[in-house]
């Protein structure tokens, strides 16, 4: 018996799919609308973190 078999055997398993998907969906807007609206000061500053500009002289 294959694996998926035993899936289509468990109750209300069809949900769980949808609900990944809208975590997935919800979670990548969720960034893409931080990423768009984020200060460009803040992001330079992040871009800096591993390597400070007092270190590099």
């Amino acid at each position: 018996m294959k694996f998926i078999h035993y899936l289509e055997t468990i109750t209300g398993i069809g949900v769980y799919p949808l609900m990944s998907l809208a975590i997935f969906f919800l979670f990548f807007s969720a960034m893409a609308t931080w990423s768009l609206r984020a200060d460009k000061k803040y992001i330079n500053e992040l871009k800096q973190i591993p390597f400070p500009e007092s270190e590099n002289e």
